[in-house]
């Protein structure tokens, strides 16, 4: 996705693949996400994606990261439901926003 590499991030999910975002914007179909993805990833200036970690369990992944658009950065979590076949069939997106945080208390 980075490298917008759109033919091989294609073939890395199901045909009826469906992503929701973090605002619960929903994508359904491999050609209906890579075209959003396709359109949107090269008008983000300065796009950096920082993967802190990936964990496995059974068909489910997660993945920690950070996207930065223009010197801003967000945190995120993104679970991917697996086909049988190891392709994503479902994203799911959540961002931590850090102007929401609590204040932290004194020790």
């Amino acid at each position: 996705m980075v490298a917008h590499d759109w033919d091989a991030m294609s073939e890395c999910v199901i045909d009826d693949l469906v992503r929701t975002g973090p605002f619960c914007d929903t994508y359904s179909g491999k050609d209906e996400y890579v075209a959003f993805i396709s359109e949107l990833m090269p008008t983000l200036p300065d796009y950096a994606m920082k993967v802190d970690r990936v964990v496995y369990a059974d068909r489910v992944a997660m993945a920690e990261l950070t996207e930065s658009v223009a010197g801003t950065d967000t945190p995120e979590s993104l679970v991917f439901d697996l086909a049988p076949d190891g392709r994503i069939a479902r994203i799911s997106i959540y961002i931590q926003r850090p102007e929401f945080a609590l204040p932290k208390e004194a020790p």
